[in-house]
This record gives C-alpha cells, sequence and structure tokens, in this order.
C-alpha cells in the first residue's frame, strides 16, 4: 500500500491529510468549504484513492488559505506516497465529459514542477468557493508534488461542470500516472532516478 500522512500547521491553517495511492475511492473530508469538500470528493471517488481530509482554516478571512494549504499538502501526500517511483507508468491523460463541458488533463510525475490551464470561469463563485482557487489549488499540487499538470478545456459553460470536470479528470489521470506496469523496470527514465 502506499500510504502518507502529512500534517502542517500554520497561523492560517491547520490540515491532517491521510492519503492510499491504492484505495477503492474512500473519503472523509471536511475543510469548512462545502463546493470544495464536493470536488475534493469526486476527486477521491473516481481517482480511487482513499483520503481522510481534516481542516481548519481562516475562513473568516477567505476561503484562499485553506483551499491553497489544501493543495500544498496534497501535493505533499503524493509525493510522500509515490516513493521512488519503481514501476509506475508516469504519465496520465484523460478527457472528461461533463454534460456540456469537456476537459483534458495531463499529468507528468517528472519531478518538476509546471502547472498550464486555460479553465474558464463566468462567475466569481461556485457555492461558497472562490472560482480563482480552482487555480490556485491545482498550482500548489503540481508544485508541491513536483508534476506537470496540465489542462484544456475543450468546451463547457457551466462553472460548476467545468469545475468538477476538471477535479475529475486530474483523479483519473493521476491514477492512470501512479498505476504499475510490470515491463517497467526501475523508474520510466532515461535518468535512472525521477
Amino acid at each position: 500500500m502506499r500510504e502518507a500522512s502529512v500534517q502542517r500547521k500554520t497561523n492560517e491553517t491547520d490540515i491532517d491529510l491521510k492519503i492510499n495511492l491504492d484505495g477503492g475511492g474512500k473519503y472523509d473530508i471536511v475543510t469548512g468549504v462545502g463546493f470544495f469538500d464536493h470536488m475534493l470528493a469526486g476527486f477521491a471517488r473516481h481517482g480511487l484513492f482513499d483520503i481522510d481530509l481534516k481542516v481548519k482554516g481562516d475562513l473568516e478571512v477567505d476561503d484562499h488559505h485553506t483551499i491553497e494549504d489544501t493543495g500544498i499538502v496534497l501535493g505533499e501526500a503524493i509525493k510522500k506516497a509515490l516513493g521512488d517511483k519503481k514501476g509506475i507508468r508516469r504519465y496520465g491523460h484523460c478527457v472528461l465529459p461533463m454534460d456540456e463541458a469537456l476537459i483534458l488533463c495531463a499529468v507528468d510525475l517528472s519531478g518538476r514542477a509546471y502547472y498550464s490551464s486555460d479553465l474558464t470561469f463566468t462567475f466569481d463563485k461556485m457555492g461558497d468557493m472562490n472560482t480563482q482557487m480552482v487555480r490556485e489549488f491545482f498550482y500548489a499540487v503540481s508544485s508541491a508534488a513536483g508534476m506537470n499538470l496540465h489542462f484544456k478545456q475543450l468546451s463547457g459553460l457551466n462553472d460548476h461542470h467545468i469545475a468538477e470536470g476538471a477535479f475529475k479528470a486530474f483523479a483519473k489521470s493521476l491514477d492512470m500516472a501512479v498505476s504499475y506496469d510490470a515491463r517497467i523496470d526501475g523508474a520510466l527514465t532515461t535518468k535512472g532516478v525521477i
């Protein structure tokens, strides 16, 4: 089992996360931001990752620190759970339909952080979550995990569908990237290590 626990406590947030990359999609998630909880639940279920996440953040200010710091912790946990990355496919991709939205996601667990996205939202909020925080969350995950993470919005009008499509496409892409391939000897690189 590739599992990791990460705790992060600052003056702005107190986060405790456990992840099992070889799980069945079970989750217990409480961040204090309802829409964000919904997105993370979809990520866990569709990626088949077991996630236990408790977040206390300065929501009296806004949702920025809570969501960004959760991204940092999730990225650190993914990196820790993967270890030396021997035998994993390393790359993952998904084109995911969510009603009228069609979202492409691609992941490379290269050890190098890079984030690119053209996800476009119409309104400032989805429920109690600021739409700008979708980018901040995924940027934080990418940076902390050391992964290339790309999103392309091929179509989409409804902000909820675009965001949910992105979280689920990321889940499917990451699940593919962390999966084992018996043909891979060591890490999938000519460098010897990722």
